[in-house]
């Protein structure tokens, strides 16, 4: 039996332990558990306030929306500004911009080559969409057979697979481009989407007086041999949140340009017969400096880190 104070209490939490276990982990435990600490004292937390958070986080977890409350608050934004300010300090040459993967990715989606139809199943849904471009190393050399996985939501703002309304990888298809790096396919432009309502993120941003809003665009993943794999999104331009994204994602070289085509002939094979709009946009991908590196996956899957 004991009495302690916080300080006291805080330096036997920190540092009891009866083996090794991990340096680094247990170093920056202390620390988030130091800070907890510190704000608690501070802000003179109540226990119906400490508790409540608890319920919140517990709320949180079994509504599968961690991810999207980390992309909220920043955390997605700033690991991305971080691993680009290592490659800057080790004159790592840039390609294009990463943006946040979010939470609402699925592995697995159907592959084609060169070119697919990502709007199958949802004619009618919105304004037709092509878009085409290429994989480029560094060098501006093509990437051959390299891989672009591409996701959007409906035109409710829903994503497939976590709508249960949707059918599997609705919007999601995975294109192998082409020997020269090419790919290509027809969508309809996506819009915004909003954080569900009456869920513990928006319960959050209400008290937080934020709104919770992401302008349209497009996810992507893209990898190719020896390549460094590229989480990215496009977003479209004149959206009302494209400089308001709650999840702070919108960069200015991913703001892509749209064409209005009247007429073409040369998308036959993806169905588009009348007027379209017409976006080219190009990736750019780093050189790998480890296997680990190229591989393409979600980055909630750490099993490949």
């Amino acid at each position: 039996m004991a009495e302690y104070t916080p300080s006291q209490l805080l330096a036997l939490v920190n540092g009891n332990q009866v083996s090794a276990g991990d340096e680094r982990v247990r170093a920056i435990t202390a620390r988030i558990v130091s800070d907890l600490f510190q704000t608690i004292e501070t802000f003179q937390v109540t226990p119906n306030e400490f508790w409540s958070a608890m319920k919140w986080l517990t709320r949180l977890g079994q509504a599968d929306m961690v991810g999207l409350v980390t992309a909220g608050l920043g955390f997605d934004r700033l690991l991305d500004i971080l691993e680009e300010e290592a490659d800057e300090a080790a004159a790592r040459a840039q390609g294009t911009p990463r943006a946040i993967e979010g939470p609402l990715y699925v592995a697995g989606a159907p592959v084609s080559q060169r070119e697919v139809r990502l709007d199958e199943g949802n004619e009618g849904k919105g304004e037709t969409l092509v878009m085409e471009g290429r994989v480029l190393g560094l060098d501006g050399k093509p990437v051959p057979h390299a891989s672009v996985d591409v996701w959007h939501c409906n035109e409710l703002g829903r994503y497939s697979h976590f709508d249960p309304e949707q059918p599997a990888y609705n919007l999601r298809r995975r294109i192998e481009t082409d020997a020269e790096g090419n790919y290509r396919f027809r969508s309809f432009l996506p819009p915004g989407y909003a954080i569900p309502p009456n869920s513990p993120v928006s319960d959050l941003f209400a008290q937080l007086g934020r709104h919770g809003n992401r302008p349209a665009h497009i996810h992507f993943l893209v990898s190719g041999s020896g390549k460094r794999a590229l989480t990215t999104q496009v977003n479209i331009p004149g959206d009302t949140f494209l400089d308001d994204d709650f999840a702070f994602a919108t960069r200015d070289g991913l703001v892509v340009s749209l064409e209005r085509i009247e007429r073409s002939d040369a998308y036959s094979s993806l169905g588009v017969t009348g007027s379209f709009t017409h976006v080219r946009f190009d990736f750019v991908l780093q050189d790998a400096i480890t296997d680990s590196e190229a591989v393409a996956a979600s980055r909630y899957d750490t099993t490949h880190a």
